[in-house]
């Protein structure tokens, strides 16, 4: 059994619990952290978790909104940490953390997950693929242009988390400076809701079956828009592409 809810997502705090059993044990990971301890405890009571619950914190890269709240987690519980060594150095992570590498599998208890490479603007930036040996989670959030190992990786998945960072015409527009929003669309960056609808356009989809648009900007986006983009590839009605929302994050989800 696989299942995954979402904490919160956005650019003030993202954090998902993954969760895989095989009839003798369960395994729960918390895919990065960027809130703070009392947050974190808030979040995870809606989920009927505490910390002591969780067996490992999983990393994606080191920017604030997804490890900002990491240090103070490990003060209270010293879980094991897996993430890339790139990620490791620039969190200030250099010991007491497991390396993992694109492209190869690791176990941890139940679960098993397969982190690819992706093009952002961090030291050593990985996403994930989690499994519990029959059905698969991809998560891809802060991408700014997918290359091919992200739809090796993704492939056949039977849920998928993936991010709907902006509008464009509502970035264009906004009151962001100049740098940030050519930062924001660049190669390096997130991707907008027509990126992530051509994505899902290309993408093998055969045993795919649940879709959550994640890491949306406030100001940049709207639910409905990322929705309707996501929906439109599907061919499903928009209300059925669920949102992992950065306040209420995402309940569990059967994948």
């Amino acid at each position: 059994m696989l299942r995954f809810c979402c904490l919160g997502s956005g650019s003030e705090g993202n954090a998902t619990v993954v969760e895989a059993g095989d009839g003798l044990r369960v395994t729960r990971v918390l895919l990065d952290n960027g809130f703070n301890g009392r947050q974190l405890q808030i979040r995870l009571a809606r989920a009927g978790l505490t910390v002591d619950d969780l067996d490992a914190i999983v990393l994606t890269h080191e920017h604030s909104d997804h490890v900002g709240g990491v240090r103070a987690l490990l003060r209270r519980a010293p879980l094991p940490v897996f993430c890339s060594a790139g990620t490791a150095r620039a969190a200030s992570l250099e010991t007491g953390f497991s390396e993992v590498v694109a492209g190869e599998i690791v176990a941890i208890g139940a679960l098993r997950m397969v982190p690819f490479t992706v093009g952002h603007d961090a030291a050593e930036p990985l996403q994930y693929v989690f499994g519990d040996g029959d059905r698969r989670l991809g998560v891809l959030t802060d991408v700014g242009s997918p290359g091919e190992d992200v739809f090796d990786a993704l492939a056949g998945v039977h849920a998928l988390m993936l991010e709907c960072n902006h509008d464009v015409e509502m970035l264009r527009i906004s009151a962001y400076p100049p740098f940030l929003k050519a930062r924001i669309l660049g190669d390096l960056g997130h991707l907008s809701n027509i990126q992530a609808a051509a994505l899902l356009q290309r993408l093998d989809r055969r045993s795919l079956q649940l879709v959550a648009a994640a890491h949306l900007s406030r100001r940049n986006n709207q639910p409905r828009l990322a929705r309707a983009a996501l929906a439109a590839v599907i061919g499903c009605a928009d209300d059925e592409v669920l949102v992992a929302d950065q306040d209420s994050g995402l309940p569990w989800q059967r994948c």
